[in-house]
């Protein structure tokens, strides 16, 4: 079985990740939603799951989420992490959700809403994207300091909203598309 879940989806700033998990092996209790978990604990989930989960991601940068607009942004995630899974038409996939973005040649694919606090390879998948999409954030927030990226990950705090008006949006970083980003553009840094 293969689990999807994506990370990302309603920042201003910085990509989409989309991760799908098979399982190889005994899959570590105490998964759940990676929102549930505090970082120390799906950091030692994580080190489990490294060993008994092959994962596959699909990235989808903010450019690509401004002219793609979000559910083909979505699908083209999903599509690459699949790919770089190497998925078989034929596998079982659950997709946390409501929305089955995943391409139709996937014959077995489903949606499940709250799937990645219930279906733990889902879970595997959630907690992977998130520590990985955070660690990428805490990257970007080295090379532009101003924006805080390091504690709000790109969603919409006060204290984004606080760097977009002193300091402009970041070209190919911030999400025009996205209607509080592109209120705030003042300036193109």
């Amino acid at each position: 079985m293969i689990g999807i879940d994506e990370v990302g989806r309603g920042a201003w700033a910085g990509p989409l990740l989309v991760v799908a998990a098979r399982q190889m092996g005994k899959l570590p209790d105490g998964l759940t939603d990676s929102k549930l978990l505090s970082k120390t604990q799906r950091e030692q989930l994580q080190a489990k799951l490294l060993k008994n989960c092959v994962l596959g991601e699909g990235w989808v940068t903010a450019e690509e989420i401004d002219r793609l607009k979000l559910s083909q942004a979505l699908r083209l995630g999903i599509s690459r992490a699949l790919k770089a899974l190497n998925a078989l038409p034929v596998e079982e996939i659950v997709l946390d959700g409501s929305s089955n973005y995943v391409d139709a040649k996937y014959i077995n694919a489903r949606c499940q809403v709250k799937a990645d606090a219930l279906v733990p390879i889902v879970s595997a998948a959630s907690i992977h994207a998130k520590i990985t999409r955070d660690k990428f954030m805490r990257a970007l927030a080295k090379q532009h300091p101003k924006y805080g990226f390091e504690t709000h990950v790109g969603y919409g705090t006060k204290a984004h909203i606080e760097a977009l008006i002193q300091n402009g949006v970041l070209s190919g970083i911030h999400r025009l598309s996205f209607k509080p980003v592109d209120l705030l553009a003042g300036v193109v840094v």
